[in-house]
């Protein structure tokens, strides 16, 4: 890719520019803000690291939203964040005025733009950005399930003391406390993590994973996870970028798939340079599948909000 823009120059903004810019994983990056001075000095700060991580990624700030022209990929991250005790669901509507705006301009200057959703509720603005752009849906795609999946694998290598390098994990479903830990599909080195944990160990995982997001935040207090969400982000641009054919878990616009349509999902996806190339669908228990209906219940809930 040649250009990405970053809608949004807070913290998770500033550090997924930066992880972009190390992994030169594209030409030139503009972040837009509208906060004045703000992304013209996030980027300036990112440029001057140039020499130090010997990249050739030219980074620039706007005020101006056009400055999207030309773009390749759109990546959202402008919103009201949630404080201690809110929920995901608290900020859709605020954000979802905020999203239209963006994605109105998107049409006029980048309309053959990828748009990568992180803006919470993640699942629900990926589906009105894809109703609103008019995209077809495998350019329109949301980060959630590589950051769940990242924090459970990091939960069960703190839990076993193996290396984390050893540890996959995979997250389904909405980006809340409904979400889906698969620990069926969560392996050390291949081995089920049953075979070293017990029942109430993974337990204790899985709720953890669900309330990973709240437990930073609560922490700090003042502001909320930025510097694995922007790992997750980079990680799905590099696979788009060198066409990687990467299954990575992530909120998609769902076809049929699951037994369900017209909503927005996180569920494992194959990305490669046209953005979404498919869907895969686990071969689910009756169990995990109830959750995942659950989960979609709880999505569907606020969907049902946008067409009020």
């Amino acid at each position: 890719m040649k250009k990405i823009v970053i809608v949004g120059a807070g913290r998770v903004g500033e550090s997924t520019a930066h992880n972009l810019a190390k992994a030169e994983l594209c030409r030139e990056i503009v972040l837009i803000d509208i906060k004045e001075g703000v992304p013209q000095g996030t980027a300036l700060d990112i440029q001057e690291s140039a020499p130090i991580f010997d990249f050739d990624t030219k980074l620039t700030g706007s005020n101006e939203i056009k400055a999207m022209a030309g773009a390749d990929m759109v990546i959202i991250t402008a919103g009201i964040p949630r404080k201690p005790g809110m929920s995901r669901s608290d900020v859709l509507d605020t954000n979802l005025a905020v999203l239209y705006g963006i994605v109105d301009e998107m049409r006029k200057s980048a309309p053959k733009a990828m748009l990568l959703m992180v803006t919470n509720p993640v699942d629900v603005l990926t589906y009105a950005a894809w109703k609103r752009s008019g995209l077809p849906r495998e350019h329109v795609f949301g980060m959630a399930g590589v950051l769940d999946s990242a924090r459970m694998a990091s939960f069960v290598a703190m839990e076993t003391g193996f290396s984390v390098k050893d540890v996959t994990a995979m997250v389904l479903g909405g980006h809340g406390d409904t979400m889906v830990p698969l620990t069926r599909f969560t392996c050390i080195n291949g081995i089920p993590i049953e075979h070293f944990l017990s029942p109430e160990q993974i337990r204790k995982i899985v709720e953890r994973t669900r309330g990973g997001g709240a437990e930073i935040l609560s922490l700090r207090k003042t502001a909320s996870a930025y510097d694995a969400p922007a790992a997750a982000i980079a990680r799905m641009v590099d696979a788009i970028s060198h066409n990687r054919h990467h299954i990575l878990p992530a909120v998609a616009v769902l076809k049929d798939e699951y037994g369900l349509s017209d909503i927005s999902m996180g569920v494992p996806v194959v990305f490669g340079e046209c953005g979404v190339e498919k869907v895969i669908e686990l071969p689910l228990t009756p169990d995990e599948m109830a959750e995942f209906k659950r989960s979609a219940a709880m999505v569907q809930a606020d969907l049902e909000r946008l067409k009020k």
